[in-house]
């Protein structure tokens, strides 16, 4: 399916028109390369309001993914449903012969990742799953520093996602479902886990090989209907939470590297993001960089972006969007395809495991 640069554009099909839907809109409109065809959603009427919002002059409007599917002008499906349908979604796609950029989670089980990857295989179609933040202009300029060797050896990553995931989301309904959303991990900590297994390899586009889990889950608001609304500041009555929304993750590497990641639902401060990475030669946190060859024994400013906001518009969709570009048209796989971020996937139903059972959890568990 791959065309020559000069070649008619990519045809998109963004399916689903929630939240995140309008920044993959926006980022294939902008993309020389690519064009938003059609608008797939459960609702008619929301499919054709995010064409609207979005300003999409021609795209088509779907309320049924097959029929969207059938249209011979897609190339590109992005999955932007609630994480529960992704592996439908995804597997339709496969089937029909499109590439696809798929929200993370990826998947809700360890099935769904298995059955999805042999689809996507089978196909060979190109993939990537949305680990935005490998994109943030901060990310990318620690990635090269990692690369140019300017903390030397890592040895020791930790990430952590602290955000009072409410109902201020439009996702909570799902969200806060273990049958649809599994765990505070897999609705948004996963971003915390894949920059743990990004930041702890030593090349500038490779992430960790995860080799073995321990994790714990705890925190207070499970199950509790008076919960914090950061939006407002306030606290009031809401549907209740089903999972713990406080889990921490230790885990090796097949490098020797340590890692440490975390989800806070229940943290009663506004969105954070905290960052460090402790190599042999310096360390890393946030954005300042302390190496002691380079920096002359001071705190150095490193440029970019932090990522300090849960809002997706603070996040790089452009940056993701022509990096998957790229892939199609020049025929190579993302570093963020669908078989590297099932490693991530991994250590977060690894965890899920080890709340069962108290023990370590050696992987890979596909």
């Amino acid at each position: 399916m791959s065309k020559d640069k000069d070649s008619r554009k990519f045809g998109v099909l963004i399916h689903g028109a929630g939240w995140v839907a309008g920044q993959h809109a926006g980022a294939f409109s902008n993309n020389p390369h690519t064009e938003v065809v059609a608008v797939s959603s459960r609702r008619l009427q929301g499919a054709q309001d995010l064409v609207d919002r979005c300003g999409l002059a021609g795209a088509a409007v779907y309320d049924d993914l097959a029929e969207a599917l059938a249209n011979d002008s897609v190339d590109i499906v992005c999955v932007c449903t609630p994480q529960h349908v992704h592996c439908e979604n995804v597997l339709a796609a496969a089937a029909a012969g499109k590439h696809i950029v798929i929200e993370k989670p990826a998947g809700n089980s360890l099935a769904e990742l298995r059955a999805m990857r042999d689809a996507v295989a089978a196909a060979g179609v190109k993939t990537v799953v949305s680990f935005v933040l490998r994109w943030n202009p901060l990310f990318m300029e620690i990635k090269r520093l990692i690369a140019q060797d300017a903390l030397g050896e890592i040895f020791c990553v930790e990430a952590d996602y602290q955000s009072y995931n409410s109902a201020w989301w439009g996702g909570w309904e799902d969200g806060r479902k273990a049958s649809t959303a599994v765990s505070a991990l897999a609705v948004a900590g996963c971003h915390a886990v894949d920059a743990m297994r990004w930041f702890a390899a030593p090349g500038e586009h490779q992430a960790a090989e995860p080799v073995e889990v321990f994790a714990y889950a705890g925190g207070k608001r499970k199950g509790k209907a008076r919960q914090y609304d950061p939006t407002q500041n306030d606290w009031h009555d809401q549907p209740p939470m089903e999972y713990d929304g406080l889990e921490m993750v230790l885990t090796k590497f097949a490098s020797g590297v340590i890692g440490k990641a975390s989800v806070n639902f229940e943290c009663i401060q506004p969105y954070s993001f905290p960052l460090s990475i402790f190599g042999d030669k310096g360390t890393v946190k946030q954005n300042r960089l302390f190496a002691p060859q380079t920096g002359g024994g001071e705190w150095t400013e490193i440029p970019g972006i932090c990522p300090d906001s849960s809002d997706v518009t603070h996040h790089p969709f452009q940056a993701q969007a022509d990096h998957f570009v790229d892939c199609v048209i020049s025929d190579k796989e993302s570093h963020c395809n669908l078989a590297d971020a099932i490693k991530t996937h991994e250590i977060l139903f690894a965890a899920q495991r080890c709340y069962e059972t108290g023990a370590p959890v050696k992987l890979p568990l596909l």
